[in-house]
């Protein structure tokens, strides 16, 4: 009898903790909870001018992506926008600087899921361009069934972590360099019913669920934060949860939430709003490097009672696993007869 306890009590506590994380949710991630959130916002904290500074977007072609980069370019920044799909991408641009006025707005041809490419790309940037003062990495994915792309990473992992793991990686001497240099990678809220599952990074054991895969990459960027802003005292990194938005990507992966929550989820520009405001305003700045962000506050990373704490021994693990892949696809680019492929910039 004790047996059967041990074994359902793990499991009402899963089904407790997942019923708290959705109803703070209905609460603080949807339109209505940015609007009450909204109302402590200071307007003036956005009264800047960023001319002159450059700052790159991944996904920048829809969503909070786009949103963000419109944002910074009508305060006068230089937008990089790192995007899969360059048609797209150029339909984007041109409503970017139609939008915003300002023309400094560049298209780079990147999939995200491609290590070896996004590290190529990353190198290929810090040659042509002097300063880099903010990296957003907002790109995503949610694929459903378990598929490896053509390194034998699976896709998720390798968008989700091993892609924003390489390019802020690589690009991290050049931010140092430049004025006031940022990293915000924006997450998501699922984070909060997963723990850190440094054995199965890629998610090759048991049942595979989308939605808890991308919970778990999510997660990963959050201790990924943290660990880099320890390192790298000169940066101020942040992540960061958009709430609930009604994005393209949202309504494709999720289709069923996106229906039972359309009304009530927040618009492109509310997701991107702490965004922009991690990115530009001078308060963001002066707080701690390393926290997770909702609503322009920090915010707990771990539910109350949690189990979701990993230890010291974990996160090296992880962190050591990362290291290691990184080095690989290096390792495989050196040893190209036919060199490093240049990436696209337009």
């Amino acid at each position: 009898m004790h047996f059967v306890w041990d074994c359902s009590s793990f499991e009402i506590m899963s089904l407790y903790r997942n019923a708290i994380w959705f109803l703070n949710g209905i609460q603080q991630y949807t339109r209505k909870g940015y609007e009450v959130a909204s109302k402590e916002f200071d307007p003036r904290d956005l009264d800047v001018s960023v001319v002159g500074r450059s700052f790159m977007i991944t996904g920048a072609n829809s969503g909070i992506g786009k949103a963000t980069a419109v944002a910074i370019a009508k305060k006068g920044g230089t937008v990089h926008m790192v995007c899969r799909n360059k048609d797209k991408a150029e339909e984007a641009k041109e409503d970017i600087v139609t939008k915003s006025g300002n023309t400094e707005v560049y298209i780079h041809t990147v999939d995200m899921s491609q290590s070896r490419k996004v590290w190529e790309f990353a190198e290929a940037f810090k040659k042509q361009y002097p300063s880099l003062n903010g990296l957003i990495n907002n790109a995503g994915c949610m694929v459903h069934k378990r598929e490896l792309n053509t390194e034998g990473l699976e896709k998720n992992f390798a968008t989700n972590t091993m892609g924003v793991y390489i390019l802020t990686q690589t690009l991290i001497p050049l931010l140092q360099k430049s004025r006031d240099p940022r990293v915000i990678t924006v997450s998501s809220g699922g984070m909060l019913v997963q723990k850190l599952e440094v054995d199965d990074l890629q998610s090759a054991k048991g049942y595979f669920d989308a939605v808890m895969v991308y919970a778990q990459n999510k997660r990963q960027q959050v201790v990924l934060t943290e660990q880099w802003a320890k390192a790298n005292p000169v940066i101020h990194f942040s992540v960061m949860h958009p709430g609930w938005v009604d994005t393209p990507a949202v309504s494709t992966s999720m289709p069923q939430f996106h229906r039972m929550m359309e009304d009530r989820l927040r618009t492109v520009e509310q997701g991107a709003d702490t965004v922009v405001w991690l990115a530009l305003s001078r308060v963001a700045s002066r707080t701690r490097s390393g926290q997770f962000f909702q609503d322009r506050k920090p915010v707990p990373t771990h539910l109350p009672l949690a189990w979701t704490h990993s230890s010291a021994e974990e996160i090296q693990s992880f962190m050591t696993q990362l290291e290691n892949l990184s080095k690989d696809f290096q390792l495989q680019a050196d040893a190209d007869p036919a060199g490093p492929c240049r990436p696209q910039f337009v």
